[in-house]
């Protein structure tokens, strides 16, 4: 199936368009979800309280649960907040083809880890969307994707004929061959019902916010996924040997940007830099905080960080002035911006050079994305 083909008429097998989320269910669902991934993480503290003993193996699926439950706590606070309508887009013309790349590169560790291969077969596409939201919809992607295969994601965009709008589409299998039945109809629903996980929902509505298309389709032990750009841009000329390949990403060729990167946090307030010291705590990352623009400066004269993230309020002439300063000694400085309040992302424009800008409110959640945007897009 070319799933970048999706206005043909739906099929009976498995077709199925995107449902508005109902929060009650939403609130059960991540209720359930946690609770059952911390009942599982409780089993294995009981049995090391039992034996006293745990092997690398349990240690290891301990800390993958407890992550996971975590994470899904966040997956929803996310979904909440664009569900509210709390974010404000700034469309501008995206190479999604180079950002998808990015962001394949900053998981490849992880895909490495995880043994999970992602065959690409990537053409040209340029598109007018948020590129913050955007980033945090495709990292869903590859969440849910991970999620639930079993062996390899495949992944393809191109731009349709008619009418002419990107698509990014994938496929994975979520069930070994040995275990699929093509005659069990009602056993692929229930498979499919199993796939709609916190990872789903989020997925289900930045694509929402951001205006897209977006169709799945669950065959017995296969689901693919397509996400069509209402807003695609005609395409540049490139080099012949940048139009159509397939490669599988290697963790070696291109290692994750994040891992290492030293971030400096300005933040005067002790509670603000607890926050961001919790959300940043998972990305591996080197962090020094400090509490004035003089400090700022004397960290940056011993060594230039990979990213700045500071407070709004601590923002003004002095500290654009340092803006302006820094970047002459380093043009790829990444800036995050916290705002007072609120839990908007937005993308802010300051003497030509733009930047993120996270609502105090938000950080826990949309911290991480916004960073990760701008370490890989100033890379």
């Amino acid at each position: 199936m070319d799933l970048t083909d999706i206005a043909r008429p739906s099929s009976a097998l498995g077709r199925r368009m995107v449902e508005p989320l109902d929060p009650q269910a939403l609130i059960a669902q991540l209720g359930s979800e946690v609770a059952a991934t911390l009942s599982s993480a409780l089993e294995r503290v009981n049995t090391l309280r039992a034996t006293g003993r745990i092997d690398r193996e349990s240690l290891a699926a301990l800390h993958a649960e407890i992550d996971l439950a975590r994470r899904a706590g966040i997956m929803g606070q996310q979904v909440v907040r664009l569900g509210n309508g709390d974010v404000q887009l700034a469309r501008e013309r995206l190479d999604l083809t180079a950002l998808t790349r990015d962001t394949l590169r900053e998981r490849g560790r992880e895909m490495d880890d995880r043994a999970i291969e992602v065959r690409q077969e990537f053409g040209p596409a340029l598109v007018m969307s948020d590129a913050t939201l955007l980033f945090s919809l495709l990292q869903a992607t590859l969440d849910w994707a991970f999620e639930h295969t079993v062996s390899r994601v495949d992944m393809k965009i191109a731009v349709k004929s008619w009418p002419a709008h990107a698509v990014l589409s994938l496929r994975f299998a979520h069930r070994q061959p040995d275990e699929v039945d093509t005659r069990a109809m009602a056993r692929a629903d229930a498979e499919a019902a199993e796939l709609n996980t916190m990872s789903w929902r989020l997925l289900q509505q930045t694509s929402t916010v951001l205006g897209l298309h977006l169709q799945r389709q669950d065959l017995p032990g296969m689901t693919e996924l397509a996400l069509e750009f209402p807003e695609t841009l005609a395409p540049r000329l490139e080099p012949e040997n940048t139009t159509d390949f397939q490669e599988t990403v290697s963790p070696e060729l291109a290692p994750p940007p994040l891992t290492g990167s030293h971030v400096l946090v300005l933040a005067a307030r002790r509670e603000v830099r607890n926050v961001v010291r919790e959300a940043l705590r998972p990305l591996a990352l080197m962090v020094d905080f400090v509490a004035t623009i003089e400090e700022v400066q004397d960290q940056c004269a011993e060594a230039m960080p990979d990213a700045l993230v500071y407070e709004a309020s601590l923002g003004g002439q002095r500290f654009e002035r340092l803006r302006a300063e820094l970047l002459q000694a380093a043009p790829r400085l990444a800036f995050v911006q916290i705002a007072e309040q609120g839990k908007a992302v937005q993308v802010l424009n300051q003497g030509g050079r733009q930047f993120t800008s996270v609502g105090r409110d938000a950080i826990i959640e949309s911290l991480p994305d916004a960073l990760k945007f701008e370490l890989a897009r100033n890379a």
